[in-house]
């Protein structure tokens, strides 16, 4: 097969603003005063003097990246938040142009990288779906064949004479991808877009993507969700910092990328207790302070095994009092997804209080019904006033050893999850 993709030595260069040292604050008549000096230093032809202008530092958000992609290739594009993938993907829909190296492209690209892309919000529904057709070429015959079809997959039938401004995310994000799939591109793009949709959309999308590549066309799909990119994927690029840190086989590059989120989401010292320290502040609401895993008796512990009986305790920092409906715990494997959730409401009717200043939650489980294998903890809460929840995620990072919980020799695996239900919480 031919070469639909071929990138070399690609780089993308941002110029990053710092604030000058004069001050969080900057008047008009600064600006005015700096301006003028400008160009009067230019007009004499003098150089600026140094602090004239605000210092800027290069980020290189792609560096060196080297790849080919083959037709009919279905390439999934991992990585931590940061790694480059949006901006590669920007670069290959040319909405950007690179710094330094090359990309070839044979064929029509459609893309899907944005709630909205692509879209006029005055138009209607019908006019952006020949709008988006006209722009990728083709011709209106061309686009009212496949009309009937786009409109189907969408579910938009009683809103296409509606101007798109009036859509909700959703109704964007499936007509959207119904234009990109439908209209016959030999290359489709797909960003983390597809997770404002909801499950059973999500479903028929990925059905979709694999028919694509079925008639032999590329896709290149970006998720932070790998049971997707498993289900979806042939091959996978891994990229960290900018850089190809792997291409090849899917369950390669998804294990090299677990392994890569592993050693990053501990803050503080990995000693031999499961300790998360963190510092920064993240949230309005709250901030986290410090998740231990400790026994019974309140000790720090390294590691626990199915059916073992320990605790959790979050600290966490508020800025402010304030009542809330609830607290919540959800245990979660490496891709994110929830598999056990300890939450106060709605099994609770009392509200938890929290004063200004740190605040300890406190949750104890009899049994914990989860396989061996590496977990990270999501923990939230919910705002009595406006019933939203905010959640800190990826944190505390621990391991369940390997037990032979039925005497039988054969130890649970992560083939094996027991569901046991026997467990209670302990809300602080």
């Amino acid at each position: 097969m031919s070469n639909v993709i071929s990138i070399e030595n690609l780089g993308k260069k941002y110029l990053l603003s710092h604030r000058s040292e004069r001050g969080s604050y900057v008047a008009l008549r600064d600006v005015l005063a700096d301006g003028a000096r400008q160009l009067g230093r230019r007009l004499l032809g003098r150089s600026g003097a140094a602090g004239a202008r605000q210092p800027q530092e290069e980020f290189w958000a792609l560096q060196e990246l080297n790849f080919e992609v083959q037709q009919g290739d279905r390439i999934g594009i991992i990585g931590r938040n940061g790694a480059g993938k949006s901006t590669l993907l920007k670069i290959l829909s040319r909405i950007t142009e690179p710094t330094t190296g090359s990309v070839r492209i044979r064929g029509r690209v459609a893309s899907l990288l944005e709630v909205g892309t692509g879209f006029h919000p005055e138009l209607t529904g019908r006019e952006n779906i020949f709008l988006n057709g006209a722009i990728m070429g083709m011709s209106r015959v061309e686009i009212a064949r496949k009309f009937d079809q786009i409109v189907d997959f969408a579910e938009i039938e009683r809103f296409l004479d509606t101007p798109v401004k009036r859509y909700s995310s959703g109704m964007y994000v499936r007509l959207a991808f119904a234009v990109a799939a439908f209209l016959e591109p030999e290359v489709l793009i797909v960003d983390e877009v597809l997770a404002v949709g909801d499950a059973q959309f999500q479903k028929k999308c990925l059905g979709r993507m694999k028919e694509v590549g079925r008639e032999g066309r590329t896709v290149l799909f970006v998720s932070h969700n790998m049971d997707f990119i498993k289900l979806l994927c042939s091959s996978g690029i891994l990229l960290h910092g900018g850089r190809n840190l792997y291409s090849g086989e899917v369950d390669s590059a998804i294990a090299k990328y677990e392994s890569l989120m592993t050693d990053s989401v501990y803050v503080g010292d990995r000693g031999s207790d499961v300790v998360y320290q963190n510092e920064a502040v993240n949230s309005d609401a709250f901030d986290i302070i410090q998740v231990k895993i400790c026994d019974k008796k309140d000790q720090p512990i390294s590691q626990v095994n199915t059916f073992d009986s320990f605790k959790f305790r979050v600290k966490f920092h508020s800025p402010d009092c304030y009542e809330s409906k609830s607290a919540a715990l959800f245990v979660s494997n490496l891709n994110r997804r929830p598999l056990l959730r300890l939450a106060m409401y709605p099994y609770s009717p009392f509200t938890m209080h929290c004063k200004k200043g740190t605040n300890e939650f406190i949750c104890q489980l009899e049994k914990i019904p989860l396989p061996a294998g590496t977990y990270l903890l999501i923990f939230g809460i919910c705002e009595s006033q406006t019933g939203e929840w905010l959640f800190e995620r990826d944190l505390c990072p621990f391991e369940i050893g390997t037990t032979d919980i039925y005497q039988s020799g054969v130890p649970p695996t992560d083939k094996l999850c027991v569901a046991v239900s026997d467990y209670f919480w302990t809300g602080v």
